[in-house]
């Protein structure tokens, strides 16, 4: 089932059941216009006949197309997986090797020092994914959401990924949705899907793309619009006759980072461009497919003409008028129009110089990216130029990497001091050794990822870290200045002042793109021995979580009261931890440590409320759990924002945590407590969470009747004696509740 082979018939399968189900909803719904969103989620359905299509509240049971897995999530996916006791995935799957690569010197040296690090995880990756019929794509092979969009994606499809970004396929006018990886194992194992029913907000598009403008300033102006929450449990659905000027890797990118705006996945409806990335990408006859069924992959015409109608709400934003943005520091929604940036850079007092250009990542590292920075670096070079600041350059797969090197982009890069970097993440991801600043160093660098929390990028909290086109990054790169603006600045050149030319570039390459599948490992079954030694640091084979007692949760302590921000990079942070990403036990050892603790303004630490040590929160953790004592979370806003990574939820669970509570949850983290059997519980007045004190003991009452859309209570008891109750909402169904009593959903999957 997994492998290149099987897309052709898969999309004509998926055509046949979306219309199949369309018929039902349209009766069901009294022929009420459809999005396009809701075609490719509806078509989805498993039983369209009785599933409640109630938007924003109703959970929506779902078969996709396919799961899409990268190294650092796949471990544990797999691991979950093999407690199932499947013999092959349910549906077509692949793994990645794209996240364990660290950018140091250059593309040979680092994947040399991967492979070698990361031999054993590799090994599981590739014997495992033989094993259970998955396809595999070797280190280097390219960034996973890049591979998927060449090779996989398809209109109106539904697929789900192990990262934060698979939305990204939205590009290719799919319905692609970042997961856990117990959603992942779930699926392969032949289970539905469960979201919540996303509403749909509509983004109309007006006017063309033209100059210094790219789709990456679309995405950054929504993001500045809605902010990092305003897309959680809604699809943004993109139309108009702007979406004319962008190509599938441009839509690609702003579905790729409305990840940022949390919401459940972006798309847009298929058109021209799409059809000219399927042929160029030898898939001529899924083009010709998609049009035949051109009714199902857009919305319906009443929508167009009427949208305020049938989208939750409608943005619209005109693409003559849009200016390039750059959006920063430390969190993606801090938008800054480029001729606003001297100003905001001298009144939030911001270190101006660059010390670091990089482009590439899953977000912006195409074949139409690499070319039009690649215009600017050949301008640079007949202008006598070099880079100021370091340039990095990742391309998304060696598709494009061997077409940019046929093409004379590589060359073009080098000459004026760019240095290829691995078809692998690296530091988008955190995966970046410096040696030119020291932690806690301060400053300045820009790139053209999608994330850029704080210490993301190199693990200094000191470093700023702004967010821009490919464009855009490597004119600033080339000035060494953040605050420079192509448009209307000029650069020193041995020649005098100059203004430098707006990009160019192809969408696709004149000469077709070089085809490289010998990264590609096909699965062979059975007979194949998944690799795990018992003495292993790095992977740890799972054992099931212990099931609820069938109790209320008594005399509990307060591990961490999280102030402001914590998103997954916070509560699991990445860089040298991905190495720990198959061994839950060993991993959890970073819990919370990015997490700042309301009490104290510490990171990462707390006194310990039994020995009275002041420790990390996991040390504290593990003391408690020794003791028998439970113990509880409290977060703030849109609590576990960020990546997909599961780590944020099973090593709380690993550690005896019993409940999350909240001002507001992140949609994928608040899914992933769920499934490993931790409550995820929500204030239901928001002010109640300074009510809460460091030396409370803490008991959550009516778990004996938890059921659907039934309050909790979460009861204080003060020093005193004095005990507070404080109603707690919780968005837990019935499935979901049975997730929780059985410990896991893993443990209800297998007594199925």
């Amino acid at each position: 089932m997994a492998g290149i082979d099987t897309t052709f018939d898969l999309v004509s399968k998926t055509y046949s059941k979306t219309r199949e189900n369309l018929s039902v909803v349209r009766e069901k719904l009294n022929n009420k216009p459809l999005t396009l969103a809701e075609k490719i989620m509806y078509g989805h359905l498993n039983d369209a006949k009785n599933q409640d299509l109630t938007q924003g509240e109703s959970f929506l049971l779902l078969n996709p197309d396919r799961v899409a897995m990268q190294d650092a999530t796949a471990q544990m996916a797999i691991l979950q997986f093999m407690l199932s006791g499947r013999d092959e995935s349910a549906v077509p799957a692949t793994v990645h090797c794209d996240h364990l690569i660290r950018a140091y010197e250059g593309e040979n040296e680092d994947l040399k020092v991967a492979m070698d690090e990361n031999k054993e995880v590799y090994d599981f990756l590739a014997s495992s994914s033989s094993r259970y019929n998955l396809g595999f794509w070797k280190p280097g092979a390219g960034i996973i959401h890049q591979v998927i969009l060449e090779n996989y994606a398809f209109p109106g499809g539904l697929m789900i990924g192990t990262d934060s970004h698979t939305p990204n396929a939205g590009g290719l006018g799919m319905c692609a949705c970042g997961v856990g990886g117990a959603d992942a194992s779930d699926v392969m194992a032949g289970l539905d899907w469960e979201v919540k029913n996303p509403t749909v907000v509509g983004v109309k598009l007006t006017g063309k793309l033209n100059g210094w403008t790219s789709a990456k300033d679309v995405i950054i102006k929504l993001i500045g619009m809605l902010t990092v929450k305003g897309g959680t449990n809604r699809i943004i659905e993109y139309f108009g006759e702007g979406c004319d000027s962008i190509s599938c890797t441009g839509k690609a990118t702003i579905t790729n980072m409305g990840a940022e705006l949390g919401a459940t996945c972006s798309v847009f409806q298929y058109d021209k461009r799409m059809k000219d990335y399927l042929e160029a990408t030898n898939r001529a006859d899924i083009a010709k497919l998609a049009m035949d069924n051109i009714d199902i992959l857009t919305p319906d015409k009443e929508v167009l003409s009427n949208p305020e109608a049938y989208y939750e709400k409608v943005i619209e934003i005109d693409l003559s008028t849009l200016e390039p943005h750059i959006t920063g520091p430390h969190t993606p929604d801090a938008f800054h129009p480029l001729s606003k940036v001297k100003e905001d850079g001298a009144k939030e007092g911001w270190e101006l110089n660059l010390s670091s250009g990089l482009i590439g990542s899953c977000t912006n590292s195409s074949y139409e990216d690499m070319g039009r920075s690649a215009s600017i670096c050949k301008q640079a070079k007949s202008l006598g130029l070099k880079m100021k600041s370091t340039y990095f350059v990742s391309p998304g797969s060696t598709q494009v990497r061997k077409t940019i090197d046929r093409d004379g982009f590589t060359q073009d890069f080098e000459d004026v001091g760019g240095v290829m970097l691995a078809n692998a993440c690296g530091p988008c991801i955190g995966q970046w050794s410096r040696d030119d600043f020291k932690k806690g160093e301060r400053n300045t660098i820009i790139n053209s990822f999608n994330r850029n929390f704080r210490a993301r990028n190199d693990a200094n909290p000191e470093t700023l870290g702004f967010i821009g086109s490919p464009e855009i990054v490597t004119a600033m790169a080339l000035a060494g200045r953040l605050d420079f603006n192509p448009i209307t600045d000029t650069i020193s050149t041995p020649n005098g002042d100059v203004k430098l030319d707006p990009p160019t570039g192809d969408e696709l390459p004149k000469d077709g793109f070089v085809t490289d599948l010998n990264g590609y490992q096909k699965p062979e079954g059975k007979g194949v021995k998944v690799l795990v030694a018992e003495d292993s640091t790095r992977l740890q084979l799972l054992s099931p979580f212990k099931a609820w007692d069938g109790k209320d949760i008594d005399s509990a302590l307060l591990l961490c009261k999280a102030k402001g921000k914590c998103t997954t990079d916070h509560i699991s942070p990445a860089g040298p931890w991905l190495q720990y990403r198959g061994h839950l036990d060993n991993i959890s050892d970073n819990m919370l440590s990015g997490a700042v603790n309301a009490f104290s303004g510490d990171t990462g630490e707390a006194t310990s409320l039994l020995s009275g040590e002041k420790k990390t929160f996991a040390a504290v953790a593990r003391e408690y759990k020794a003791a028998g004592r439970n113990w509880i979370i409290v977060g703030d806003e849109n609590y576990g924002e960020g990546s997909s990574r599961e780590h944020a939820a099973m090593s709380p669970r690993l550690l005896g945590c019993k409940a999350v509570i909240t001002r507001s949850f992140a949609r994928i983290h608040e899914t992933n407590l769920k499934k490993q059997g931790v409550l995820a519980l929500t204030f239901k007045n928001p002010e109640d969470y300074n009510k809460v004190e460091q030396k409370d003991v803490l008991a959550i009452k009516g778990l004996t009747d938890f059921a659907p859309g039934k309050d909790l209570t979460l009861e204080l008891t003060k020093e005193g004696g004095k005990t507070v109750n404080i109603p707690l909402t919780h968005t837990f169904n019935e499935l979901q509740i049975k997730w929780f009593k059985a410990g896991s959903a893993l443990n209800v999957l297998r007594q199925n």
